[in-house]
C-alpha cells in the first residue's frame, strides 16, 4: 500500500470524501523522535487529519493543524502543504497518565493554520471536544464551515508504522437533500473497522462499503515527510534574536542550533557568527 491520499465523489448523492494512507512517509518522521507510544499513535492520527484537510484546499498553499492543550501533550503540530508533503512535532511538558486522547492533551483548543501561497491567511480555533481526535475534527467543521463531516482515523504504531483515515463531507448545495444523503452514507461507514481501514487497499475499502453506489475515484496523490529545514533557515533565524544573542554566541565560540522536525544539527562557528553580525 503506498503513501497517498485519494479523493472521491458520490455522482448521485451531494457528498464527497477523501480516503489517505500513510506508512512509508510515517516512518520517515517518527525515526526522528523518541515520542512514547501514546505520543507517536497521537502524531500519527494528526497527519492523517492534516492531509485530509490539506486535500480540501482549493489553492495552492499550507494547513497547520495544532493541539494546545494543558495535558501531558502542551503542544503538537503537523503542517501540510498542497502537494500532500508533511511535518510535525511534539512537545510535551509532563509525564503521561494515560494514553487517550484527553489523557494525553487535556483541555484546550484546536487551532487550524490555512495559508494561502497568494492571499491572506485564516485561523480557525475551537475548544477540544469529545474523546477523540476525529470527533474534534467534526466540531471543528460543524462551527467554522457548518458542513457535516464525519472522520474515521486510525494508526498502528510497530516496528513498521502505519496510519489511515477516511472522511465523509456533504458538498455546500442543496443542503437539506445532502444532508439526507450524508446521513445514509454515514450508516454504511460506521461498520468500517480499523483493521480494514488500515490493511485494505483505499479502492477494496469503497467497494466494500459503497458498492451499491455510484462513486466517481480520482487519482491518487502521493504523501511524503519533508522537514524544508536548512542553514540558511536557521541563519535567518538568528537574524530574529537579534545582534545581542548574536554576540553572546561569539564569545562562546559557535553556535548549533536542532530541527524539531528532523533533530538536524547545523553548526555556527564563530568566524560564521561574525559575518551574521556585520550585517546587522
Amino acid at each position: 500500500m503506498s503513501d497517498a491520499l485519494i479523493r472521491f465523489l458520490f455522482q448521485q448523492k451531494h457528498v464527497r470524501g477523501e480516503i489517505v494512507h500513510v506508512q512509508q512517509s510515517l516512518n520517515k518522521m517518527l525515526e526522528h523522535h523518541q515520542y512514547p507510544l501514546p505520543v507517536k499513535q497521537l502524531l500519527a492520527e494528526l497527519v492523517v487529519a492534516t492531509s485530509l484537510l490539506t486535500a480540501t484546499l482549493k489553492f495552492e498553499g499550507e494547513i497547520a493543524v495544532q493541539l494546545q492543550g494543558n495535558g501531558p501533550v502542551r503542544f503538537a503540530a503537523v503542517n501540510g502543504t498542497h502537494q500532500q508533503q508533511f511535518r510535525g512535532v511534539v512537545r510535551l511538558q509532563s509525564e503521561l497518565s494515560g494514553a487517550g486522547f484527553r489523557d494525553l492533551v487535556g483541555e484546550g483548543y484546536l487551532v487550524v493554520t490555512v495559508t494561502p501561497n497568494q492571499g491572506e491567511r485564516y485561523q480557525g480555533i475551537i475548544p477540544l471536544s469529545g474523546q477523540s481526535l476525529a470527533e474534534t475534527l467534526e466540531a471543528y467543521f460543524a462551527q467554522s464551515e457548518q458542513l457535516p463531516t464525519r472522520f474515521y482515523i486510525h494508526s498502528e504504531i510497530l516496528e513498521n508504522s502505519q496510519a489511515a483515515g477516511l472522511m465523509l463531507q456533504v458538498l455546500p448545495v442543496q443542503q437539506d437533500k445532502a444532508r439526507d444523503d450524508f446521513a445514509e452514507l454515514v450508516i454504511l461507514s460506521d461498520t468500517l473497522t480499523a483493521a480494514e481501514l488500515l490493511h485494505l487497499d483505499a479502492e477494496v475499502v469503497l467497494h466494500r462499503l459503497f458498492h451499491q453506489e455510484l462513486v466517481e475515484v480520482f487519482p491518487p496523490q502521493q504523501i511524503g515527510f519533508v522537514c524544508g529545514c536548512s542553514k540558511q533557515k536557521c541563519e535567518s533565524a538568528l537574524f530574529s534574536l537579534g545582534r545581542a544573542v548574536v554576540a553572546e554566541q561569539m564569545a562562546l565560540g559557535g553556535l548549533d542550533m536542532g530541527c524539531e522536525y528532523c533533530n538536524a544539527s547545523y553548526h555556527f562557528s564563530a568566524e560564521e557568527l561574525q559575518v551574521i553580525y556585520d550585517q546587522f
